[in-house]
């Protein structure tokens, strides 16, 4: 079902479980079982901006995954470290207590992976449960009996301590991810720019300052390759990076659509802070403020380390297009990201409230 897409004017048995999925999240929708109508398209707009999916009120493979990991709730499985990893808003809450206990669970992204494993047995550990790394009965009632006062975890106060100790850019490791590749163009512009070079061209200009200022760079793939944004995450976790910076260009159907926007994963407070910095930039070259936006892309939610995906124009625009094709524009763009990233590293970390 994942390779599948459901719109308005489907009628399927998978519509009616998209809709009972939907229902059972408190959406309302009045079209008939099995018919995706204006109702259903309705309630899958407002899902997907509940999530930080784009808001199309199509049902692809990203809005499927999304759909299945948020009808997890703790304790309708036994959960433990696997490949491919458990996922699910379970597994969101089990962090979100962990961190806020005091177990590091890493960044609250509803993935089980290592960080969360390690958590899991330090807290079998130290209140007396077989420490074997798995969820269970005996373990779901040991976090059951805890009470929790703090509101926020310290999740994201780690990330930003990671950063602070870091002091600077110097020596640091970005992974630098162009977007599209190989045989996905991605979008094209009027006179037929195409996505795929454009961010080619910008990530390797980034990377060029980013050099001069002492850091390390990686790319996620080569100029003929384009792998999926699973791929691209898990690259960039194997190479240990420090950040990620995925470079995309908007479209839209309308072609006056323009302005540049940062999009950061949700629990992030590292991610969302270096967002800033970068639309920042961004605006200041005279491009419309499109925002930063919280987003559950799978580059952003299954990376390791901070990571923004950036969209400094419309292709589909053709004074934007104009400019894209502009190499000087190319330049600044790269320029006003890798000031960005250095100021990113040199602004103190935001201190809990006592």
């Amino acid at each position: 079902m994942t390779d599948k897409i459901f719109r308005e004017g489907d009628r399927s048995d998978e519509v009616a479980d998209i809709q009972t999925r939907l229902r059972s999240l408190g959406m309302h929708i009045e079209d008939e079982p099995g018919l995706f109508g204006a109702g259903t398209k309705q309630a899958v707009r407002a899902f997907q901006q509940l999530r930080g999916v784009v808001a199309d009120g199509i049902v692809g493979r990203h809005t499927w995954n999304e759909l299945v990991e948020s009808g997890w709730k703790l304790n309708d499985r036994v959960l433990y470290m696997r490949h491919p990893p458990f996922r699910g808003d379970d597994i969101l809450a089990l962090q979100a207590r962990l961190n806020a206990l005091g177990f590091d669970a890493g960044r609250e992204d509803g993935i089980l992976g290592r960080d969360t494993d390690r958590a899991i047995r330090a807290f079998q550990r130290e209140y007396g449960v077989a420490e074997d790394g798995i969820v269970g009965i005996k373990t779901y009632a040991a976090l059951s009996g805890l009470r929790i006062d703090r509101p926020v975890t310290a999740a994201g106060l780690r990330e930003e301590l990671r950063r602070s100790e870091r002091g600077g850019v110097f020596d640091s490791l970005v992974v630098v991810d162009p977007g599209h590749g190989g045989d996905d163009p991605g979008a094209r512009g009027p006179n037929d720019t195409c996505e795929a070079d454009v961010c080619w061209d910008i990530a390797g200009r980034l990377a060029g300052h980013l050099v001069e200022s002492g850091a390390k760079v990686r790319f996620t793939r080569t100029e003929a390759d384009g792998p999926e944004e699973p791929e691209r995450a898990q690259r960039a976790n194997s190479i240990g990076g420090e950040l990620f910076v995925s470079l995309h260009l908007n479209s839209h159907h309308e072609p006056t659509a323009e302005g540049a926007s940062t999009y950061y994963f949700r629990t992030s407070r590292s991610g969302a802070v270096l967002a800033e910095h970068v639309q920042s930039a961004l605006v200041d070259l005279g491009l419309k403020d499109g925002r930063t936006h919280a987003s559950s892309y799978p580059v952003l939610k299954e990376t390791r380390m901070p990571a923004i995906l950036v969209e400094p124009a419309h292709i589909t625009n053709p004074d934007d297009e104009k400019r894209l094709d502009d190499p000087e524009f190319r330049e600044a763009v790269a320029h006003a990201l890798g000031r960005a990233i250095a100021s990113y590293y040199e602004e103190p970390p935001e201190r809990p409230n006592r």
